[in-house]
């Protein structure tokens, strides 16, 4: 199979068709939604291909035919329909204001007559869009296509100042509120961004809108299945590990099909070389001050549970920590289970990436200085490997010590016992090392287990008020812990520490090696 170019950035359908790139059908979802229904509504994390495909479905129902030659839908439709398409984005630029975000609404808008040949009179917002997709009916004979892109971005973009977020919040709802009104103008709408608010505080009115974002059949709408990787990119595997790519770029997952993120494969296909692509395009500054505002324990990002409705209370108002994970795509689905009249959803991490560079951000936040987060983290792995356990020791020691003395006084976080877990915890998973949180045995919980080819640590943490008390490493031999992992024949490593709450550093630390 001949290589083809790589589409890095590509957004649009039809360049991507006719410029020799590399091109995922995903045509047969779009055919499925386009004839079951009529209102949708998506949420995927960014850099998911979510541009690209309302730029699909907008080609498809102008009905340019020739783009879809020897794809899925190409004997499917009836190319003799073009629809009028208005497609409203968000993506570029960021909007301070909601008079900002109003003069953006009039300028897509004043786009759409110029380039439909249509002439609105109204001139307020609401007015204006329902009058375009009116007259745009009228024009051309086809009911009018609505697809909108980063719908919620002008209120991401100020999450952080609450008044201006909803000020955009109240000026997007003016906008969507629209499209029910034009029932019988549209024939299709498609919404999309990143975020999944409340169809009360954003759509109201809109009640027939179909939300696909945990839909199985649409799991793969957006991203590269397995299957994609070994038939598509075939041609670009020659030479490379592919679990190694499975580990590290496969994973999430709206309860279907597993994908891939798009920009992180095609960037490590152009590289060849193992690195947070997608991490590395967004540092999520937010999301680790609202953990670490909220005391969030993370040991349990390794496994979450969450309700439908927990997930979907993300709101200017309420954002539920578990909500900002799972939306942004730090975390992702590994299953489901009832509870009583109620579904959980099991959430964790998606691949290996997303494990280690989330928690690299996590640990330079709660230690409260970047520099010396990442010089004790890159003495870690050495010690762990090589079972240096005097070294790994006075590394602990360091690891706590290097935590500025303000941060201890000033920080609210830096109180609570789940703290102390939470940093060392953090510190190991930044290496993206196989380790579980919270293992669990016959006997109990081990409170972090890591697994090395050539050894296995147990930790177990308590938390003293002054003196150590010895109760860590007691309780890692009481329960036996160990059985779990003797068949494994390694070396394993029974790790007691002990935090002072009082002196706020390490006061007990003891190791017991099991041959």
């Amino acid at each position: 199979m001949k290589r083809k170019k790589l589409p890095i950035g590509i957004q649009t359908f039809r360049d991507i068709r006719e410029g020799g790139y590399y091109y995922v059908d995903k045509t047969a979802f779009a055919h499925r939604l386009a004839t079951t229904g009529k209102y949708y509504f998506l949420s995927r994390p960014r850099r998911f291909g979510k541009s690209l495909f309302l730029d699909t479905l907008a080609e498809l129902f102008a009905g340019n035919e020739p783009l879809f030659r020897g794809l899925y839908c190409h004997d499917k439709w009836d190319w003799a329909k073009k629809h009028p398409v208005i497609r409203i984005s968000f993506a570029e630029g960021r909007l301070e204001s909601r008079e900002q975000l109003d003069e953006r609404i009039r300028e897509l808008l004043d786009n759409h007559q110029r380039s439909l040949g249509i002439h609105c009179e109204h001139r307020s917002i609401p007015g204006c869009f329902g009058e375009l997709i009116e007259r745009a009916t009228q024009k051309y004979g086809q009911r009018a296509v609505v697809l909108v892109d980063e719908y919620d971005k002008p209120i991401l973009d100020n999450l952080t100042d609450p008044e201006v977020a909803r000020a955009m919040r109240e000026g997007l709802r003016n906008l969507y509120s629209v499209i029910k009104g034009q029932d019988a103008h549209i024939q299709f709408a498609f919404l999309t961004g990143v975020s999944k608010f409340s169809k009360v505080s954003i759509f109201s009115g809109l009640n027939n809108l179909r939300d696909i974002t945990v839909s199985a059949e649409y799991s793969a709408i957006c991203g590269y299945t397995e299957a994609d990787v070994d038939t598509v990119f075939s041609p670009e595997l020659e030479g490379l590990d592919r679990q190694a790519i499975r580990d590290w770029y496969n994973g999430y997952n709206w309860l279907g099909d597993s994908v891939y993120n798009p920009f992180d494969l095609l960037l490590f296909f152009q590289e060849r070389v193992f690195r947070p692509y997608w991490f590395e395009t967004g540092t999520p500054t937010f999301l680790i001050d609202v953990l670490t505002q909220r005391r969030f324990f993370t040991p349990r990002l390794e496994k979450v549970f969450a309700s439908e409705a927990l997930l979907s209370a993300f709101d200017v108002e309420r954002l539920a920590p578990e909500a900002l994970l799972w939306q942004t795509g730090y975390l992702t689905f590994h299953g489901q289970r009832q509870v009583g009249a109620r579904i959980e959803y099991q959430l964790s991490y998606p691949n290996l990436e997303v494990e280690a560079s989330l928690n690299d951000a996590l640990l330079k936040g709660l230690m409260g200085d970047e520099s010396q987060a990442e010089a004790v983290t890159s003495r870690l792995y050495a010690v762990l490997q090589e079972g240096a356990l005097d070294e790994l020791h006075r590394h602990i020691d360091s690891l706590y010590a290097a935590i500025p003395h303000d941060w201890y006084r000033n920080n609210p976080i830096a109180q609570y016992e789940g703290y102390w877990a939470s940093v060392f915890y953090s510190h190991i998973a930044a290496l993206g090392l196989d380790l579980i949180a919270e293992d669990v045995t016959s006997q109990g919980r081990i409170d972090l287990t890591v697994k090395l080819p050539e050894r296995i640590y147990l930790f177990e943490f308590k938390v003293v008020e002054l003196e150590p008390e010895g109760k860590a490493l007691a309780q890692l031999k009481t329960k036996d812990y160990a059985a779990k992992y003797r068949a494994a024949g390694v070396p394993i490593h029974l790790v007691g520490i002990e935090f002072s709450r009082d002196s706020r550093r390490v006061v007990g630390l003891e190791v017991e090696t099991l041959a």
